[in-house]
């Protein structure tokens, strides 16, 4: 048996705080108190799991990340529309394994997706 959870999704950035406000926004929570450019998480403060956080490194990773936020919704047009409206680039429409998503690219390039449906 293991004691281990998830405890933080971590996204590698260039401005801790601003990419946090963004993904704050897209998921309707708020960033937590002490975000700077160096530092931010989203959802620590609320007792959200899993918490997201954002560390500036100096580098970016290079090609595409390996790790990606999978979002669903009943309402993937409208959910992808705001995307973009907060900053987002549309990537992709993928159609692929019995499931449908499209691929975005939070303002610092690292991709995320939202689907329609369940998780």
């Amino acid at each position: 048996m293991t004691t281990l959870t998830i405890a933080n999704v971590t996204v590698d950035c260039t401005h801790a705080a601003d990419l946090a406000e963004f993904y704050a926004a897209l998921l309707g929570r708020t960033v937590d108190a002490g975000a700077s450019e160096f530092f931010a998480t989203v959802g620590r403060e609320t007792g959200a799991r899993p918490v997201l956080m954002f560390a500036k490194v100096p580098d970016p990773t290079p090609g595409k990340n390996r790790v990606h936020l999978d979002l669903h919704t009943p309402d993937g047009a409208a959910e992808v529309s705001r995307a973009v409206g907060l900053g987002a680039k549309h990537v992709a429409d993928v159609a692929a394994y019995g499931a449908v998503w499209t691929t975005l690219a939070d303002p610092e390039g690292n991709l995320f997706d939202i689907g329609d449906g369940g998780a």
